[in-house]
């Protein structure tokens, strides 16, 4: 059964002491799917998924209704419809999303100017300051959720908590449609009586061996001995599932996120084997990754190549440069060069991506001498010329293909395994 089907739903529905519970966090449910709903009403409390069905398509999104038949996001369609062969499949609307993402987002800032978006469909909110002009933290809670569905038709399930763990793990909690306070004084009688998967950090490998351990709640991670816990998961993992295990999450709302990596990936219809058409690929993504790296005003110093084979075999070998760099040429260069060790004569690939890693900003003082120069004007000029007449009106020779088709594809940033409307991934926000 999915984890976010509903099932376990648990909301606050009377008075409740959030006197020191500042940090909201606020999850849209099904993002996708309700948006589809609003123009698709004959579609409610229907099975619907949100995805590709073509080849190896996966589900963006599910509704809670094909939920409650196992299926989740980032599983494969074909799957989900052995599951759920009822479903209503939709192939989705992302520049809707951005849209309805966009309209929410202003909504939670007209409340505090303290919002940290995680995805296209959620926020931590620090509403500290907001409480002589909203109210009490759950008073603005449920403002928000009131605003949410009378301004944009959709619903959303808000935690609150004193810590941002604590509230995240609310939210989920409250799924669908709900809104569950956690007391300050009430986090550690909260957390301890659930699984041991509520722990960020825990994911199926980590959980299997607490279970090995007896571990099977988050109380009897708490309970264990440091030094015990250190030897089943490593130092830096024990530290921080001790802290949370006993509610301690010292992080405060950021209103800003510090990319750590852009990158883009491409899993495949079918396995690719002609390098011509691998390398094509590679250089697709390469440019893509240094059109983004421009916009955002970064250069990055690491190129990781990531391969998944036609037997699911994932690789990844990372090059680190002399100097940082957006220009997709010296991309492409060496995510070559790194291809050129990992896929031999014959070699089926199912997936390529390309991510670029110790960021930093491009502003400061120029290097003596740029063997880069003459590339980096050339692609500068065609992010001019594509701001003009829109993607797409220049490109490489290589990549525009008989009869002037072009591929494309969207970011696909890493996901949350716990989080069913993780495929926000694929609406754009980073791989």
């Amino acid at each position: 059964m999915s984890k976010q089907d509903g099932s376990s739903r648990q909301v606050t529905t009377g008075p409740v002491d959030d006197s020191a519970t500042p940090i909201l966090h606020v999850d849209m449910d099904a993002f996708f799917v309700s948006v589809e709903l609003l123009s698709r009403p004959d579609l409610r409390g229907k099975p619907v998924l949100v995805g590709g069905t073509a080849g190896r398509g996966v589900v963006s999104a599910a509704s809670y209704e094909a939920r409650r038949f196992g299926v989740n996001s980032a599983m494969p369609m074909s799957i989900a419809l052995q599951r759920c062969p009822n479903a209503v499949v939709l192939r989705g609307d992302y520049a809707s999303y951005s849209r309805y993402s966009k309209r929410v987002m202003e909504i939670f800032g007209e409340i505090t100017p303290l919002v940290e978006p995680l995805s296209i469909d959620e926020a931590f909110l620090d509403v500290s300051g907001a409480r002589r002009l909203h109210g009490s933290p759950a008073e603005i809670a449920w403002t928000i959720r009131e605003r949410v569905r009378a301004e944009t038709g959709l619903t959303c399930s808000i935690g609150v908590a004193a810590t941002k763990y604590v509230a995240k793990v609310a939210s989920s909690r409250a799924k669908p449609d709900g809104m569950l306070v956690v007391p300050a004084a009430d986090t550690v009688a909260f957390l301890h009586p659930l699984p041991v998967s509520a722990l960020w950090g825990v994911g199926r490998v980590t959980e299997e061996s607490l279970r090995r351990l007896g571990l099977r709640t988050v109380g009897d991670v708490a309970a264990m001995p440091h030094d015990a816990l250190e030897r089943a998961v490593g130092p830096a993992l024990a530290a921080r599932l001790g802290r949370l295990a006993n509610g301690i999450d010292p992080r405060d709302v950021h209103t800003t996120r510090a990319e750590k990596s852009i990158g883009h990936e491409n899993t495949f219809l079918h396995d690719l084997t002609d390098p011509d058409e691998i390398r094509r690929e590679l250089l697709r993504l390469s440019n893509n990754v240094a059109v983004r790296l421009r916009k955002a005003g970064l250069l990055g110093r690491t190129v990781t190549l990531k391969l998944r084979y036609g037997d699911f075999r994932t690789v990844t070998r990372s090059r680190t440069l002399s100097e940082p760099t957006d220009v997709a040429r010296r991309i492409y260069d060496e995510a070559s060069d790194a291809l050129a060790e990992l896929v031999g004569h014959g070699e089926r690939v199912r997936l390529i991506g390309v991510r670029a890693e110790h960021l930093r900003p491009s502003g400061g003082g120029a290097m003596l001498w740029d063997p880069d120069e003459e590339w980096r004007d050339a692609e500068r000029t065609i992010d001019e010329v594509t701001a003009k007449f829109g993607t797409g009106a220049v490109r490489p020779a290589t990549l525009v293909r008989p009869g002037g088709e072009r591929r494309s594809e969207r970011p696909r940033p890493g996901t949350d395994p716990d989080d069913d409307d993780a495929a926000a991934a694929a609406a754009g926000w980073g791989w």
